[in-house]
């Protein structure tokens, strides 16, 4: 009943069209001014840093989306009309504890596999901390990178969900889109530049991912606290010349630009164990119906909303 979660607004699709092809057009911009631009994304990038410091460009990356939360929520509660409770989950209230949850458990398998593979390549990394700047980027960090996925969540696993899945009348539609488009926002980043488009089965993947467990759980939380983890996480522990977020981290990745069957191990490999966890955990079934069967009418949900509350 995630999806339908959108009846209990003043229903009209055109609500649902504006934040997307707002915020699509601005990636469209960012993609074309990045192929157009003389200058690679790393360098621009570099100059940046060398100018203003990375904690002030991190800040000039995460601030706008972080105002894009705010945006999202505002319209949510005063355009559509519609609770940001219905917005997030479709239990009666948020469960924090599943945000902690998916937080902790990726922050952790983060850290892991991160420190396994320093100690087996430790020629790829140098040790980077310096506690002046490690402190304002963890503050930075906490205090914005948060908002910034919850943006995205919002976004995407929400506002796109919702909408896309009472416009088709079913699941699947919503899922592959967001998904595709989740992945494609990442094409301007300079991983994909220095990587290759074939990178893009990882953002694709995880997108595909974060909506799995955001239809199958019915709510956000889930998402909110893995994508949190993963970016929180990744900023304050490694860090790498060619990467979107280049941080005062404690180590930085000295080795060349590859792409590795190792980026495709959390597509196909992780991504469905930790399926399995969440599955185990929160007792998921009807995998078919719930990822692609068909969406309540407005009646019909209006109606089971009733003899919840009754």
């Amino acid at each position: 009943m995630y999806i339908e979660q959108g009846y209990r607004g003043d229903l009209g699709y055109w609500k649902y069209l504006f934040l997307p092809l707002g915020f699509i057009a601005l990636m469209v911009f960012n993609y074309i001014a990045t192929l157009a631009s003389p200058v690679p994304v790393d360098e621009m990038m570099a100059d940046m840093i060398d100018q203003l410091g990375s904690n002030t460009v991190l800040i000039m990356l995460l601030a706008p989306l972080a105002f894009g939360l705010v945006l999202v929520l505002a319209w949510t509660k005063w355009i559509h009309p519609q609770s940001i409770r219905s917005l997030t989950t479709s239990r009666r209230r948020v469960d924090w504890g599943r945000v902690f949850f998916a937080f902790a458990l990726w922050g952790l398998l983060t850290i892991a596999v991160t420190g396994v593979d320093i100690w087996l390549s430790p020629e790829d990394y140098v040790w980077n901390f310096r506690w002046d700047a490690f402190w304002k980027l963890a503050l930075i960090g906490i205090l914005l990178i948060p908002l910034q996925t919850s943006f995205e969540e919002y976004l995407f696993r929400g506002h796109m969900m919702q909408g896309l899945g009472l416009i088709a009348r079913n699941r699947w539609v919503p899922l592959v889109v967001t998904s595709v488009l989740f992945g494609l926002m990442h094409l301007g980043n300079p991983e994909v530049e220095k990587l290759g488009y074939l990178s893009m089965v990882y953002y694709i993947g995880t997108g595909l991912f974060l909506g799995v467990i955001t239809l199958m759980d019915e709510g956000l939380e889930l998402a909110l606290g893995f994508h949190a983890a993963n970016n929180l996480i990744t900023a304050l522990l490694v860090t790498a010349d060619w990467t979107a977020f280049q941080t005062d981290s404690l180590y930085k990745d000295i080795s060349a630009p590859a792409l590795g069957w190792d980026a495709f191990v959390p597509i196909f490999i992780v991504f469905p164990l930790l399926l399995w966890v969440f599955a185990r955990k929160y007792g998921w079934k009807d995998w078919k119906g719930r990822l692609a069967g068909p969406v309540l009418n407005r009646a019909e949900a209006l109606d089971r909303f009733k003899n919840e509350t009754a």
